[in-house]
């Protein structure tokens, strides 16, 4: 018996699809940077990637434990190059409020649903959307700032670079 409402599984099921849509931009912006020989941002975004992976990954088993059903679909293909990292980031930053708005509809969805438990999955999603948004704003923020300067781009790259994977 499924604890979800037909609606919420298949908004959830929406959110996977979108999850693992951001999985595949942030890789195609990895192979973009790589190929324009910035490893650094390029292993940013593999980072991302996979922690898109796992967003997915927890929204999945959600509808599981609820005795709900996941039903994948197609995942759009995203763009394959961008003229320069300040584009790539703008477009990362517009990206994770897009999927900001989405967490807070399934959110408003919850609450109208009285689906307690969904709201209490939600808030992990929504205190991480504001780490999101706040590590693409202050990478976007540094990349005005460096103006296209290459030797400021580079040391951009090589602190991001640094990233570990959790």
């Amino acid at each position: 018996m499924a604890l979800l409402s037909k609606k919420m599984q298949d908004a959830i099921n929406q959110q996977i699809n979108r999850e693992l849509y951001s999985a595949y931009l942030y890789l195609a912006m990895a192979s973009h940077l790589e190929s324009e020989n910035l490893s650094g941002f390029a292993n940013w975004m593999e980072i991302q990637a996979k922690e898109e992976t796992e967003h997915a990954m927890k929204f999945y088993k959600y509808i599981n434990e609820r005795g709900g059903r996941v039903i994948l679909k197609d995942v759009e293909a995203p763009p394959a190059a961008w003229k320069s990292p300040l584009e790539v980031f703008e477009q990362v930053y517009e990206h994770e409020k897009k999927v900001t708005s989405l967490i807070n509809n399934l959110m408003k969805m919850a609450k109208a649903e009285n689906d307690y438990a969904s709201e209490s999955m939600l808030k992990w999603f929504i205190d991480e959307q504001v780490e999101e948004e706040d590590n693409a704003l202050t990478i976007l923020e540094q990349l005005k700032m460096a103006r296209g300067a290459v030797n400021l781009i580079f040391q951009i790259d090589r602190a991001l670079g640094k990233r570990k994977d959790d």
